[in-house]
């Protein structure tokens, strides 16, 4: 068997990896001449836990990195994990994914092999039928069905924890024609990902599972933003005990209850804005995503209402921010709730210092020299007038009055709850924790 995975980002990489260090032959595919050379030296191009290791044992192994993409030649599945960005208007940008399939559409013309095509690429629904597969079967003038199989396979990997997620995920969605080229499909998941249940779909159904998902946890995620914000107003209520206890509901369950200042990443924001869009375009109001997207957005706004509630005047003010990666072990600032802290900190004049174990230099791509950087969180708190703690690091755990003491002004914003234990000689504010009376 040879597999061929098309984009070497976050879903591409961390599928390589997993499927080569298995002993399946992989063939690993990027247009970046300079991402491809790293990556064939074993250094992932982002930080993921246990990712780096794994590459490695799969170069040894049998994952073969190129930027040519007629390497899918002879290919029995051919994986097509490009991205697919949100414009400003909230669509997808869909011109990656029209320019793999096309030149896959030419390759396998003259290809005696029937493969199987995957789209592990976010698509809204209808895509794989609109899109794809009249481009596929333009360029290839073969059939879908007949010549090749065209499968839509959404994935549903959590950063942090994307190698795990590969192994062994919740589940598999197999979207596309119930033919011979599905069973092959079903028949390798299977063995992949043994115990796993596999949901066999049609195209549109399985596009839409991915949506439908990912706004069901931004969902929850607002939903408990929510009610800590309500938490905040009341004197000695605690969200961690109500989400804790609420989470105990097997009808609701514990993940995705844990209140801070909003959902971030790669994934959420993208898909919860493309699924709105989408909704408006086919005459459906979507008012209760609106409403999560608009709680969600408030909640940095009541983070910068305690900065300015307790130091007043910003301008000219040293602000410190702990951890602008969207989550703890990853690098990804995309669309972070730590870096629109500290954009909207700067417009209204403060100086930001930035501490991050992992994504500094993610960082300081973006806001160059108009941000400090510190390596060490003592370094970062010397001389602030307040510090806000944005990701749930570990690092941040070990804060004590010792590591305080040269602040400015002892106050800290911590939307994370790490220190609500501990007894710091500072003005403390934790969202989702009313003030003790």
């Amino acid at each position: 068997m040879k597999i061929a995975v098309i984009g070497l980002g976050f879903v591409g990489l961390t599928l390589s990896s997993v499927l080569a260090s298995r002993g399946i032959t992989t063939i690993g595919i990027d247009s970046d001449i300079k991402k491809c050379s790293k990556i064939a030296k074993g250094i992932p191009t982002f930080f993921e836990p246990n990712l780096e290791k794994t590459l490695k044992k799969a170069l040894k192994k049998k994952l073969i990195i190129t930027n040519k993409l007629y390497s899918i030649n002879n290919c029995n599945f051919i994986f097509i994990t490009v991205g697919t960005p949100e414009k400003k208007n909230g669509e997808i940008d869909l011109s990656f994914i029209k320019a793999v399939v096309s030149s896959v559409g030419k390759l396998i013309s003259k290809n005696k092999k029937k493969p199987i095509i995957l789209i592990k690429s976010t698509v809204i629904p209808g895509t794989m039928k609109n899109v794809v597969l009249p481009i596929l079967e333009r360029n290839s003038k073969k059939k879908a069905g007949k010549d090749f199989g065209l499968i839509s396979n959404p994935e549903f990997l959590q950063e942090s924890r994307a190698i795990q997620d590969t192994i062994k995920p919740h589940v598999v969605v197999l979207g596309g024609y119930r033919t011979k080229f599905m069973k092959k499909t079903e028949k390798f998941f299977s063995r992949f990902n043994p115990n796993v249940p596999i949901i066999i779909t049609n195209h549109q159904t399985a596009e839409m599972i991915k949506y439908a998902n990912n706004s069901f946890l931004a969902t929850k995620i607002s939903f408990i933003n929510q009610i800590a914000s309500i938490c905040q107003a009341i004197p000695d209520t605690n969200i961690d005990d109500i989400a804790e206890t609420i989470g105990l509901d097997p009808r609701i369950g514990n993940l995705f209850l844990n209140a801070g200042p909003g959902y971030g990443g790669s994934c959420l924001p993208k898909d919860i804005n493309a699924i709105i869009n989408l909704s408006s375009k086919i005459g459906v109001e979507p008012t209760l995503l609106n409403a999560v997207e608009k709680t969600n957005k408030l909640q940095i706004s009541n983070i910068m209402g305690l900065i300015k509630q307790n130091i007043r005047k910003i301008k000219g003010k040293k602000i410190t921010i702990l951890g602008v990666a969207f989550k703890p072990d990853t690098d990804d600032i995309r669309d972070s709730m730590g870096i629109e802290l500290v954009r909207r900190l700067m417009k209204s004049g403060a100086n930001v210092t930035i501490h991050d174990p992992k994504a500094l230099d993610n960082a300081r791509k973006i806001f160059h020299s108009n941000a400090k950087y510190a390596t060490s969180i003592s370094s970062a708190l010397k001389n602030c007038q307040c510090a806000v703690i944005m990701t749930k690091w570990k690092q941040y755990e070990k804060i004590n009055n010792k590591t305080i003491k040269h602040m400015n002004k002892k106050l800290i914003i911590d939307s994370r709850r790490i220190l609500s234990n501990k007894n710091l000689d500072a003005k403390y504010y934790a969202i989702g924790l009313g003030q003790k009376t």
